[in-house]
């Protein structure tokens, strides 16, 4: 639980406007580790090095709280709207 940092992988729609190095706030401990790696845009390290944004065609998913990670979620949740 708490802030940690967004590594991305790739440049997304819903990532826009988001830099490298933001910090997004976790409520758990899990994690997903998707079948195909080409969905994953975003990473975030705990221990392990896991997929904490991921997106393909019209399906997103993050790991975090976007309505708990202040700016940055307002912006991803913008992101989302305008999609």
């Amino acid at each position: 639980m708490g802030w940690n940092e967004l590594h991305l992988k790739k440049e997304d729609a819903l990532l826009k406007g988001i830099s490298a190095g933001s910090f997004v706030y976790f409520v758990h401990s899990y994690y997903c580790e998707p079948a195909d790696p080409g969905v994953v845009t975003g990473e975030t390290e705990y221990g392990v090095r896991y997929a904490s944004v991921v997106a393909q065609q019209n399906i997103f998913g993050v790991q975090f709280h976007p309505e708990k990670s202040q700016t940055v979620g307002l912006r991803l949740l913008s992101n989302f709207a305008q999609i």
